[in-house]
Formats: structure tokens, sequence, C-alpha cells
């Protein structure tokens, strides 16, 4: 699911006293998406829960997040797990290659609607300034 949408659904469920912690390999986009709590995990897009098939590896990013709920004390907290998907961060390299179909570049942070009514609601809700 989008790191976005999820960050929104966090806050939402938050706002309603039910706590919540986003589990995300795409940094720009948690610190973005201001999430209650947030764990950042360097791992490519689609494996922010540990590599596959490598179960101490899920087992430990997964403790490490759920333990953020006592260490996370102030909202917008990222919790920045040390774990590295290779030695040398060569698949960051690698899906950076234009020859590769993946073309990502940084979030443009500027906030995006589809419709006016939706910043003017994001101003009354205090999520944006106006």
């Amino acid at each position: 699911m989008c790191h976005q949408t999820v960050c929104l659904v966090a806050r939402h469920l938050e706002a309603h006293g039910i706590p919540t912690l986003v589990v995300g390999s795409a940094l720009d986009i948690l610190e973005a998406g201001r999430a209650p709590r947030a764990v950042f995990v360097d791992y490519p897009l689609g494996h922010s829960t540990g590599k596959p098939f490598d179960r101490a590896d899920q087992v430990g990013i997964v403790r490490a997040a759920l333990a953020g709920f006592d260490a996370m004390t102030r909202p917008g907290t990222i919790l920045r797990l040390p774990n590295a998907w290779d030695a040398d961060g060569a698949w960051q390299a690698d899906a950076m290659r234009a020859d590769r179909g993946d073309t990502r570049q940084p979030r443009d942070e500027s906030p995006q609607f589809q419709h006016p009514a939706d910043r003017a609601a994001a101003v009354a809700s205090g999520a944006l300034a106006a």
C-alpha cells in the first residue's frame, strides 16, 4: 500500500484514539506524511518488513517496530532501523538506473491537490498553512 495513504490513515486512526505505527521504506514520504509513529527500513520498496525468506530479519524488524510504541513518545517520530539490504548499498544504485525503468526522483515537498476544494479542506483542518 502507498506510504502516503498509510500515513493519512494512521493520522485519522490516532485522532480517534487508536494507536498506530507505520513501517516503510520511503523516508521522504514518511517524513512528508507525518505519521504519528513511523519506522524506516532502508530496503527496496515492497520489503519494509524484511528480506524474502529471511525469518530472522523479518522478526527483528517487526520486534524493533513494535518496541517503537514504547520508545517513540513524540508525535511524528521516525525510528530509523540500522538494517542493511546489502553491505555496499548496490541495490539503491541499481534501483535508480534509468535503463531499468525506475527513475525515482526526490519527493516534491509542495502539497498537490486534485481540486481547489481539497486544498481548502486541508487548510480548514489545520493540516496545511493558508
